[in-house]
């Protein structure tokens, strides 16, 4: 359970009665999130998601994630919109910890995306792209490049205990990426969401209907969104190893480019920005792997569905192999 705040039937009655929401008819903890306390809320004026940030966020950085998101709906983008309290303030704090409610947001995340769900994924992120080109706010990507040599620092072993070999494998990942330079190309750059993973979006049968959780968003190539997008999105569970789907991958791409098309230079950079987006989420969760604790709240992601992934981008040399 993704709830590591605990709210209280008084707190929450205190907490009400700073907006014109009317009074609480329903309550409940939400499962789905690693990062932070959800909760589901219905009032008498309608249903909301209320959100505790918890100790891994920055607060200084909550006023860049209300901004987004309000920029985002102010452009029609479906999103989660930041509900303003009586002072016209949206963040406030509750049982100790910043806190944000923001509007109800219809659809399902898919389990296993079909085709025409990542064709529309795709068209629906470079929607996203294109709405947030003129939001005036700069987020530093905390878990660019820069960070990946700490984040693995002192890990090799952990990762040989997964998967006998790996720690060497990585090893050259990184030093392949650094020598590649991604984040000196000259790429198109803007507000990227940088998590959008199929429980972060929403569909109407296979139909885009939003994306919500946009903790990680930051100011980075727009290029790289993509590039994390076919790492979460088109690759397949073959039981023993993690196999790329072209069709999927070529799907979200097509859809992408349907309303933002790439740039020579963005196709020509697409192999080292996708095997960066593997290396930055193995990382990840080799760190979640190897520090969270017996029996916690909530159980950390395999590190080797990434590694698999890895195994497929060193292989490939250029977009076409992607699908693009």
């Amino acid at each position: 359970m993704a709830v590591y705040t605990q709210v209280s039937d008084e707190a929450l009655a205190a907490f009400l009665t700073e907006y014109d929401l009317g009074a609480p008819l329903s309550f409940k903890g939400i499962a789905e999130g690693v990062e932070n306390s959800n909760y589901y809320l219905e009032t008498e004026k309608g249903r909301y998601i209320l959100t505790l940030f918890e100790k891994r966020v920055n607060a200084d950085d909550l006023p860049y994630f209300v901004g987004l998101k309000q920029h985002l709906a102010a452009k029609g983008y479906p999103c989660p919109s930041p509900i303003a309290a009586r002072d016209g303030k949206a963040l406030r704090t509750l049982e100790g910890r910043p806190a944000l409610v923001v509007t109800f947001l219809e659809g399902l995340s898919p389990r296993k995306p079909n085709v025409t769900q990542c064709r529309q994924l795709g068209a629906g992120m470079a929607r996203m792209h294109m709405a947030l080109a003129d939001f005036g706010m700069e987020r530093a990507n905390s878990l660019g490049p820069a960070s990946w040599p700490r984040l693995w620092a002192g890990r090799e072993a952990d990762a040989d205990a997964l998967q006998p070999g790996l720690a060497d494998a990585i090893a050259g990942d990184l030093a392949a990426i650094a020598a590649a330079k991604p984040h000196a190309l000259d790429l198109p750059r803007g507000t990227i969401h940088a998590d959008l993973f199929p429980d972060n979006a929403f569909f109407l049968g296979d139909t885009f209907s939003g994306a919500i959780d946009f903790y990680f968003a930051c100011t980075d190539a727009l290029a790289y969104d993509l590039a994390i997008c076919l790492n979460a999105w088109a690759f397949e569970d073959g039981g023993a190893s993690l196999d790329y789907n072209f069709s999927k991958g070529a799907a979200l791409i097509a859809g992408y480019e349907s309303v933002r098309p790439l740039e020579a230079a963005e196709r020509a950079a697409l192999p080292i920005l996708c095997r960066g987006a593997a290396l930055r989420f193995f990382l990840t969760r080799l760190v979640d792997w190897s520090s969270t604790p017996e029996g916690a709240l909530v159980k950390p992601k395999n590190p080797l569905e990434y590694a698999g992934r890895l195994a497929f981008h060193r292989k490939v040399e250029t977009a076409e192999g992607y699908g693009a």
